[in-house]
């Protein structure tokens, strides 16, 4: 049987041809060189066999890649570490305003804004050149669950009652000209359609093409803790909790690793893969 013959599962549930240049793409993106890709490739085309999900698959090629270069694999799981900010959205709010706050914008976090109508909660107020963005955060918890219609009508319907409110209010002295919609799923096509339509910007993992988190995050170099594969997840959580949310945050700062009690060859393992991740 040929390699592309072969059904695999994706966590939606849909059954879709398996691609060789999906996976060669997804480690490509690493930074992983052409030999490691072709090894990985060849193996994970020996294990294959119908119906295996992605899932199986990234873990396979994931494993390998570790065996490499742990800081590759941190790269390549990345997808993975940003639904491993849950369980509440609150961390993936903090990622999203700390990737703005690296290109340039001043951000706050959970503000409480008048609207015409009503107060609203806004997730992060994006500030830059004198002109305001409202951003509402869109987490799941889980794979496959895509961003619907109904998110973005709520968001735009919100960011409108708190412009009208704002263009009146002289105490304002930037302008709010951008309502954002971020998410780690995907949107569905009503959802980017209604979004094009009324000016909502739409931010998703790969959405839009070539500047989606994921582009942002490797152009970057803002990992959140969640891809380390040497911390645990109670050192994660541990990290989350104190409003650590990037890797590079660590570099600048170990006290939160000695105060984790992390002996010093460890510590060092540590901040030499966070430190090749965010070079």
């Amino acid at each position: 049987m040929n390699n592309t013959d072969f059904e695999i599962t994706k966590s939606s549930g849909e059954k879709v041809r398996f691609s060789i240049d999906k996976l060669r793409s997804s480690l490509k993106r690493t930074g992983a060189e052409k030999d490691t890709i072709d090894q990985i490739i060849d193996h994970v085309r020996d294990e294959l066999y119908q119906g295996i999900s992605t899932k199986e698959i990234y873990n396979r090629a994931f494993a390998l890649l570790k065996k490499k270069k742990s800081y590759l694999a941190s790269k390549y799981k990345l997808k993975k570490a940003i639904y491993e900010l849950g369980p509440t959205g609150f961390p993936f709010e903090r990622f999203v305003s700390a990737v703005l706050k690296f290109s340039g914008y001043k951000t706050e976090v959970g503000k409480i804004l008048q609207g015409k109508c009503v107060a609203h909660e806004v997730d992060v107020i994006a500030n830059k050149n004198h002109e305001t963005t409202i951003i509402e955060c869109k987490f799941h918890g889980e794979q496959g669950l895509n961003c619907n219609v109904k998110i973005p009508l709520y968001i735009n319907s919100r960011y409108l009652d708190i412009k009208t409110y704002w263009d009146t209010n002289p105490k304002n002295d930037s302008k709010l000209t951008k309502g954002w919609l971020a998410t780690n799923t995907r949107f569905t096509e009503d959802a980017l359609q209604y979004g094009k339509c009324c000016g909502l910007y739409l931010l998703s993992w790969d959405y839009p093409k070539d500047d989606g988190l994921k582009d942002r995050i490797d152009r970057l170099g803002l990992y959140p803790i969640t891809v380390s594969t040497l911390l645990t997840n109670r050192e994660k959580q541990f990290l989350l909790s104190r409003d650590i949310v990037l890797c590079r945050e660590l570099i600048g700062d170990v006290f939160y690793l000695d105060h984790l009690g992390i002996s010093e060859v460890r510590k060092e393992k540590i901040l030499n893969e966070i430190s090749q991740l965010c070079h």
